[in-house]
């Protein structure tokens, strides 16, 4: 079985989407797939190469600081005039070791990237969504946010507090009108996720074949999912179809069992 090729058919004509990290993989998926919708999007990324190739309004900025995450907004505010959706989607793999062979500024960087970031983006996106009588705030967190994963700890601590931090926040700006929820990708087809399997066969002795078919063999459905299945549940949170949808981490992971 195969993830979805194709992009969610919903008209957002004009909505207006902030997107980190959206030159290149997922975060590039979404821009693409709520521009094909009508929306206006904006996004920002450290990839100069991939901001060059990308035909959508950009800007370079590096959300591991707060600084870095108040440049973003602030050109994006300024770009599209106001906000109704932000998809949080940047983040790092992190380091696969033994915990007593993680180091500090390894963990503190995972950490910063893959959560602290989505909190500065939100710090600043809540008051712009307020503004515009409520909107959306979609996060990306990971199966790696409900399940344990060994040798990933930094990682997995960070996704876990994506979805801890989008409850938190759902509860906080509802009344406002504002949604907030987290998705859960699984194995999303890919280099990044090759990587991660590399790495994760590396530490644990065996082939990148043996540990990836472990790895496909805890998904229900056993395949990979797609960029663009992730893209489309960001859509749906986004769409009218998603209007009373918040405050929930919602897996798109063929039915991952657990984490190896």
């Amino acid at each position: 079985m195969q993830g979805s090729k194709t992009p969610l058919t919903v008209r957002l004509d004009g909505l207006r989407v902030a997107v980190s990290a959206g030159a290149a993989g997922i975060g590039r998926v979404m821009a693409d797939s709520f521009t094909a919708c009508g929306a206006r999007v904006f996004l920002c990324d450290v990839d100069r190469e991939a901001l060059a190739a990308c035909p959508h309004p950009s800007v370079f900025a590096d959300v591991e600081t707060p600084e870095g995450c108040d440049a973003f907004m602030d050109a994006a505010l300024s770009h599209l005039g106001g906000l109704d959706a932000l998809l949080n989607n940047a983040g790092i793999a992190g380091p696969t070791a033994r915990v007593e062979d993680v180091a500090p500024d390894a963990l503190s960087r995972t950490l910063k990237i893959d959560l602290e970031a989505m909190f500065h983006c939100a710090r600043r996106a809540v008051p712009a969504l307020r503004e515009a009588g409520g909107g959306s705030i979609v996060n990306l967190s990971s199966a790696a946010g409900r399940f344990g994963f060994p040798l990933r700890s930094p990682y997995a601590a960070a996704k876990w507090g994506v979805v801890g931090f989008t409850k938190s926040l759902a509860i906080e700006v509802g009344p406002d009108g504002i949604r907030v929820n987290a998705i859960l990708p699984g194995l999303v087809e890919g280099d990044r996720i090759r990587r991660v399997i590399e790495a994760k066969a590396q530490a644990r002795g065996v082939s990148f074949k043996e540990q990836e078919t472990e790895s496909l063999r805890n998904v229900s459905l056993r395949c990979y999912v797609t960029q663009q299945d992730i893209a489309n549940m960001a859509l749906y949170l986004c769409s009218p179809f998603g209007a009373t949808v918040s405050g929930q981490a919602l897996a798109v992971d063929g039915d991952t069992q657990s984490l190896v």
